[in-house]
Formats: C-alpha cells, structure tokens, sequence
C-alpha cells in the first residue's frame, strides 16, 4: 500500500512519534510525505520515504495529484486545528480529493491508529482491486 504521512509544524513530533510506535507496520508499505515532515520520519526511524515538496510550496497537491491518478492509497495527515494556515486551499483539496476517491484519511492520531490496525489485519486489500479497476469520470 502506498501512504501518505503530512503533519502541520505543531503536529510534527506527534507524527514521528506514532511512525516510531507502528514502524514494523509502517516498513511493510511505500512511504510518501511532505518535505520536513519526511524528513523527520526518515532521521528517527531509518524507514525509506518519497519527499514530496514542503506542504505550503505544493507538496500537499503533489499528493493531492497522486490520488487524482488513483495512486494513493491511505493518507494520515496530522493537522493543526487551532492554527491556521496559509494554504489552507490545498488543504481542504486534499480532503476533498480524499472523499471524491475513497481513500481513507486520518486527520488525528485516534483515527490514524484505527487505519494501521486495519492495515495489520489486512484489511483494507480493497484499495488493490480499486486500484487496478480506476473509475473514469467524465
């Protein structure tokens, strides 16, 4: 499964610290993230992760784009709900590209955990056969 891991500045060490906690889970699956954000995650674990550019300077569309080609297959993404943020556009297009295409999206650590254990219990396999059937939309 691909993942996507983005976190906001103030939720940066929550995030490595959950990659930390589930890193036999997290090794088995192709890492994607934003720019700091993988960054940190590759220096406290050793995991091999695909940077995307810094969230504000469009990493949040690169992934945005990779779930558009149905190419995304979870995305955890660690925000800061009592911060705004300057792009919060790209933001809120990534949750929407989310929904449009089904991916399945953790906004907080309580939810990301539900995802890893289903993923444990292999049981999003689903995201493969959806995968290799793409659902054209005119």
């Amino acid at each position: 499964m691909k993942i996507a891991l983005i976190a906001h500045d103030r939720m940066k060490d929550e995030i490595v610290r959950f990659v930390t906690a589930y890193q036999p889970v997290f090794e088995k699956h192709d890492l994607y993230a934003t720019g700091t954000t993988g960054r940190r995650i590759m220096e406290a674990t050793g995991l091999k992760v695909t940077r995307c550019q810094s969230g504000p300077l469009g990493g949040d569309q690169q992934i945005g784009a990779m779930i558009a080609d149905n190419d995304m297959d979870v995305v955890i993404f660690f925000r800061d709900p009592l911060t705004p943020q300057p792009h919060e556009p790209d933001i809120n297009a990534l949750i929407r590209l989310c929904d449009v295409y089904k991916i399945p999206l953790a906004t907080n650590m309580a939810t990301a955990e539900l995802i890893i254990h289903a993923l444990e219990r292999d049981e999003l396999k689903w995201r493969e056969f959806v995968r290799g059937h793409r659902d054209e939309r005119e």
